[in-house]
């Protein structure tokens, strides 16, 4: 963002300044804010942060990691630098300047694409955000805009966008890395009780559904089934990567491994019958004395 005539740098008390509404980004009291207090304790700010003036005080756009770490020192005013723009503009300022952070969380990007998108809209850009997540042949549009910046495809911008439409419990897995993008986007189609039921089973059986579990559970809903009894049968499945595999690679020591032997023993299982062969050998050998 240039420097413009109807910008001023100041110190503002903190007090003075408001959060965004619906700010898409977490701020976390973890080890990289702890850092970043002690930084502006020794150096203060490098950059200041960016406001709005509203309502008599002052509205956050671009720093409320830099407002909670002046408020974590005990710093009571920070510089800013004040602007004059629009609710849609400072929606544009705010999401643009966190895009570039190392670490963005499914959840931040979901709610930030969206604004993003939405403030767009209105400015009279062109922006769907009612296409689905599959690919599309639409002339360029500003989610394909958008995704050029933020090295995203079109369809995975809309594909954030869906997650928006997750029960907190579920986008929490996302944000975990326990349910992959494509597994979340067809939850997202749920209704929110089956998104419930659907976390219940997740609870119960300790595993997340697979993006083909997912995909059935998504039919049975467009088909009018999808039930709790539908959702718990899906879950109880074994997948692949779930089942445990056999210590020995060697498909000729497995074949004589009874399949009544779960992986976990089987080592033990062979080693009783290589002991048992030993000391049949043992007799064998005293017999022949």
């Amino acid at each position: 963002m240039g420097e413009k005539q109807n910008e001023v740098v100041k110190e503002i008390h903190l007090s003075d300044i408001s959060s965004f509404p619906d700010h898409p980004y977490q701020v976390r009291d973890d080890d990289s804010m702890n850092e970043l207090v002690e930084s502006v304790k020794e150096r203060g700010l490098i950059q200041p942060v960016i406001v709005r003036p509203i309502d008599g005080g002052y509205e956050m756009v671009s720093g409320h990691r830099r407002k909670r770490a002046y408020e974590l020192a005990g710093i009571e005013k920070i510089p800013a630098r004040v602007c004059e723009m629009t609710k849609d503009e400072a929606i544009l300022a705010m999401v643009d300047s966190n895009l570039q952070r190392e670490q963005i969380l499914p959840s931040e990007k979901a709610k930030a694409f969206k604004m993003r998108l939405e403030a767009m809209k209105r400015q009279g850009q062109r922006s769907d955000l009612t296409l689905s997540p599959v690919a599309t042949k639409l002339p360029v549009d500003s989610a394909k805009e958008l995704g050029s910046q933020v090295g995203e495809s079109r369809d995975q911008i809309f594909r954030y966008i869906r997650l928006n439409e997750l029960i907190p419990d579920i986008l929490n897995l996302v944000d975990e890395g326990k349910i992959a993008m494509r597994p979340a986007v067809e939850i997202s189609y749920f209704p929110k009780e089956s998104q419930h039921q659907l976390f219940d089973a997740i609870e119960l059986n300790d595993c997340t559904p697979s993006h083909d579990q997912t995909i059935r559970m998504r039919k049975a809903f467009n088909d009018g089934r999808l039930t709790k009894e539908v959702i718990d049968t899906i879950m109880l499945e074994e997948k692949p990567n779930q089942r445990e595999k056999s210590p020995f690679r060697d498909s000729r020591i497995v074949q004589f491994i009874p399949k009544s032997i779960p992986p976990e023993k089987q080592c033990d299982y062979v080693l009783r019958a290589l002991d048992f062969y030993n000391k049949y050998r043992q007799r064998k050998r005293e017999q022949a004395r």
